[in-house]
């Protein structure tokens, strides 16, 4: 992968999204390096998401980057447009490319970052501030200048389900950082505080006085609050971690 550098989204971006960007262009290097490492028979294996190949989520990780950069040229023509056509067109459209030729896979991935990037530079001013749907007639609608932190949070964790040698533990201080905090605007049954041992960092899920108190490495927390893993390598101060819903 010869392009490096993070594309510019311009002086009036909101101030989160350069970081959010270049965080980005160094988690797309590595991921389009694991993937060029995968064989036919590698491709094939499951994953760490149930009913997925390998192939299942690098299809994911190309159509996601796809679907977004539509969703930003879009904003750049001060329009607005989902993300995808429906769900079932989604998943549809995920179980035909992963049946493709590993190479087309490895291309289509790659060709998919620098997508991606060319949506977010063409992007300026107040169309961050649109709104787009993820399906038509979803009911929510979400800001595009969510949209770095949506496709930094689909490379980074996916890369990991993949089950290719990438793990949480080779996450960047800083991604967990983001990941972590991204968590907290979740809804969760009942309120906790996670304290990141490696960063020295505290951050309040829920509602209300927190019941029960987490503590661990930044990228453990992180794996643990998207419902991966079982959270062996964090502490906690009641007799069971709290209930945390599936990313």
């Amino acid at each position: 992968m010869t392009h490096t550098a993070p594309p510019d989204p311009g002086a009036e971006a909101p101030p989160w999204v350069p970081t959010q960007l270049e965080l980005l262009a160094g988690a797309n290097q590595r991921l389009v390096r694991t993937v060029d490492a995968l064989d036919a028979d590698e491709m094939a294996r499951p994953s760490l998401l149930p009913g997925w190949t390998r192939a299942h989520v690098v299809a994911h990780l190309a159509l996601n980057a796809e679907a977004l950069e539509e969703v930003l040229s879009a904003a750049a023509r001060g329009e607005s447009r989902p993300m995808y056509a429906s769900q079932e067109a989604r998943d549809a459209d995920i179980e035909e490319l992963a049946k493709a030729q590993v190479s087309e896979l490895r291309e289509r991935v790659l060709a998919s970052t620098h997508c991606f990037d060319r949506g977010a530079e063409a992007v300026a001013g107040e169309d961050w501030k649109r709104r787009f749907e993820r399906t038509p007639g979803a009911g929510s609608t979400l800001s595009v200048a969510t949209v770095p932190l949506m496709r930094l949070r689909e490379v980074e964790i996916h890369h990991a389900d993949l089950g290719a040698g990438y793990t949480a533990a080779d996450w960047p201080p800083a991604f967990c950082a983001v990941l972590v905090e991204s968590m907290t605007r979740r809804p969760y049954p009942q309120p906790f505080r996670v304290l990141a041992r490696d960063l020295a960092r505290t951050w309040d899920f829920g509602e209300g006085p927190a019941v029960a108190n987490v503590t661990g490495d930044a990228s453990s927390l992180g794996w643990w609050l998207t419902g991966r893993g079982d959270g062996a390598d964090l502490t906690v101060d009641q007799d069971r971690l709290p209930e945390v819903p599936s990313w």
